[in-house]
């Protein structure tokens, strides 16, 4: 019986010093930093800075985000999952968390475990590119090029094993065709060399082509959406002529593991207030995404069904981290 009420008591005070801690998070002034595995500037660092300062403004406190680039998101996701789960310290990911998990062979985390998913802040779907003189004016023409002449086709790589990446490969297994990689160290002389002819192809997020695009310097043959895009209405669906093709990318929102309810309940809602408000979801459609703002629930399933997805194509790709 003393050794009953002894286990009772330590199960009494163990539940007390967590409840302590995370009404300490609720009520500390300390500030809530957003780790980004990206540099500032970028799509993931947009996101980040829009909904910290719409979270700040929901929890009444400073949130911050901080950039901790390198190694495709891992150096910041390893971060956050080594953080204690107080709150304090969250992750604004991206597609490359659940692409990583057949990428690297040996992740120091699990993309899975080691996170409690808060939020889905949006997705962006990509538009395949071409330069002007390709001789084809949309993917069934384009894959009846590709066939015609296997290999002779170049594909513009912003970076290996990104999400943009990934989609060409995507492309090239549904389509059956062979188009050979061209890597690059980073989207923007991926692009200039579409714009100058040097390469046929890329996909590309929507805001870092639509104005060449409007101009006539690129031509648009496919979104990689399941529907037309407000941004892009005149440019056909990819999956109209390869059914099933669908590669959009998603950034979201993480806190460490074994994140107490209450503060995962609070978070998760200020965090989805701030991805509905109307500053944010003007500076979410301004990148060419589409605010989400989904349960911690629906998005945990998702970050699951993700890896699942790209395994196959990563496998396909034979890429290798950089």
């Amino acid at each position: 019986m003393q050794l009953q009420r002894l286990v009772r008591l330590a199960l009494w005070l163990a539940f007390l010093a967590g409840g302590s801690a995370w009404s300490q998070s609720l009520s500390s002034a300390a500030p809530v930093r957003i780790l980004v595995g990206a540099p500032a500037g970028g799509s993931t660092d947009t996101m980040a800075r829009a909904v910290a300062h719409a979270m700040g403004q929901q929890l009444g406190r400073t949130v911050v985000v901080e950039n901790r680039p390198g190694a495709g998101g891992n150096l910041a996701a390893e971060a956050v999952a080594r953080a204690a789960p107080d709150g304090l310290t969250l992750l604004m990911s991206f597609t490359s968390h659940t692409i990583n998990a057949s990428l690297y062979p040996h992740l120091s985390f699990d993309p899975v475990k080691d996170f409690t998913p808060l939020t889905m802040v949006s997705t962006s779907p990509s538009v395949l590119v071409a330069h002007p003189s390709l001789p084809a004016n949309n993917v069934s023409e384009l894959v009846a090029l590709a066939k015609a002449k296997p290999a002779r086709l170049n594909f513009a790589i912003g970076a290996l094993g990104s999400s943009l990446h990934l989609a060409g490969e995507a492309f090239k297994l549904k389509a059956g065709v062979y188009i050979v990689n061209i890597p690059y160290r980073g989207t923007a002389p991926a692009v200039q060399d579409v714009l100058a002819g040097q390469v046929e192809l890329m996909f590309a997020a929507v805001g870092n082509v639509q104005q060449h695009i409007r101009a006539g310097k690129l031509k648009a043959l496919g979104v990689t959406s399941l529907q037309r895009l407000p941004a892009l209405p005149d440019v056909p669906v990819i999956a109209d002529t390869l059914p099933g093709f669908e590669s959009n990318a998603w950034f979201g929102l993480f806190g460490p593991a074994k994140l107490p309810p209450e503060l995962l309940r609070t978070w998760s809602n200020a965090a989805r207030a701030a991805v509905q408000s109307p500053d944010v979801r003007r500076r979410i459609e301004a990148e060419g995404a589409t605010p989400v703002g989904n349960s911690p629930q629906e998005f945990a399933r998702f970050v699951v069904s993700d890896i699942a997805r790209w395994r196959e194509v990563v496998k396909f790709s034979g890429a290798k981290p950089e």
